[in-house]
């Protein structure tokens, strides 16, 4: 087999464009002195459009120098993990692995060889597996707490209710005072138990149009909004529709828009917008088509100590608020087999909302 692949009549560049990986080299100023067609295709550059400018222009992370210069020193390959490339004339960074060696001619270094792969879609799974897994996980620890919880509480307040009906004959009942206080606060309190664990019931599906299900929650949150708020709509009017829960959805689209109208502070922009998304991973599940559902805000952003924890039920950024909003959102959209997704910054946070539009996954 070795002897017959000898033969195959390829020359080193020809095999080196036919590899999926972008490969780079540069001379030893790390100038880019070659590139095959996936890294062209990855740039969406040509190589004489990029040539002979450093690679460091296009790649940024604190390590990569210090792994280049590992590389030069032992002529051995070194791994850059999670670098920044970006995209000539794009405002716009890719997150890439980059492995760096050498290339050796008569025992000196003459080039320095980079193999770049595109990370972004492993991130990005591996992102929703552990929000996944953690809503799976809150609502398994949830529902044991509510046990814990709502069972004594049962006790209470039935023992309440029969101290009320022992003494409800005294003419200076002042009895009944404290057990209608213990009764209406274990009330208070399952509620607030139920609240968390969110809906019992299955959501019932039917075909529902995603811009119909914006449109009712924009007219619902404008009706209390102060003109120093706009909320913008960009909708994609090709979507076709999915099959959901419509007055859940409307509830998920609520709590997102009024969690963004407390992150603006009476002053500033919203704008809700839907796309499309060609082959999609979802819980490993790829589907050909999904739909995207974002409400973009400009306000102050996610603190990042919340960030990890934000889809956590009691985790919120404001005082008056419970916490239990994106928590009982995330549960409902699991139930439609997809996911809420956040970036936030200062100026700028993004919730997307995805659901497979196509119910049956691809294989």
């Amino acid at each position: 087999m070795l002897a017959y692949m000898m033969q195959i009549p390829l020359s080193k560049p020809e095999i080196l464009d036919s590899l999926s990986t972008a490969i780079l080299a540069t001379d030893m100023d790390l100038k880019i002195c070659y590139m095959n067609q996936a890294a062209e295709e990855m740039l969406g550059k040509s190589f004489h459009r990029i040539a002979n400018r450093p690679i460091t222009s296009l790649i940024s992370s604190p390590q990569l120098e210090l792994h280049i210069v590992q590389t030069l020193r032992t002529r051995q390959s070194h791994v850059n993990r999670g670098g920044k490339l970006s995209l000539p004339g794009k405002e716009q960074t890719i997150n890439v692995d980059c492995v760096i060696s050498t290339i050796i001619e008569k025992e000196e270094v003459r080039a320095v060889l980079f193999e770049i792969t595109q990370v972004d879609r492993q991130l990005r799974i591996a992102r929703e597996t552990r929000l996944i897994n953690t809503q799976t996980t809150n609502q398994t620890v949830l529902r044991g707490i509510a046990h814990e919880i709502k069972n004594p509480l049962g006790g209470l307040r039935g023992a309440a209710q029969l101290l009320e009906i022992e003494f409800a004959e005294l003419a200076d009942n002042a009895v009944k005072e404290y057990t209608s206080i213990i009764i209406s606060e274990a009330d208070r309190l399952t509620k607030l138990v139920d609240t968390m664990l969110g809906s019992n019931q299955p959501p019932h599906k039917v075909p529902v149009n995603i811009h119909e299900v914006l449109e009712h929650a924009r007219q619902i949150s404008e009706a209390t909004l102060p003109d120093t708020i706009s909320l913008h709509t960009d909708y994609d009017p090709s979507i076709p529709e999915i099959t959901g829960d419509r007055d859940q959805l409307v509830q998920v689209v609520l709590n997102i828009i009024n969690n963004a109208i407390n992150s603006l502070e009476n002053e500033g922009r919203i704008i809700l917008r839907t796309r499309v998304l060609r082959n999609f991973t979802i819980r490993q599940d790829n589907y050909p088509l999904v739909l995207m559902a974002q409400i973009i805000d400009n306000g102050r952003g996610i603190p990042r100590e919340l960030q990890d924890s934000i889809f956590y039920p009691m985790i919120t950024g404001r005082a008056d608020g419970t916490g239990l909003g994106l928590s009982i959102a995330q549960s409902l959209i699991n139930q439609h087999n997809g996911l809420i997704e956040f970036e936030s910054e200062p100026g700028h946070t993004v919730f997307s909302i995805i659901i497979p539009i196509s119910t049956q996954p691809s294989h």
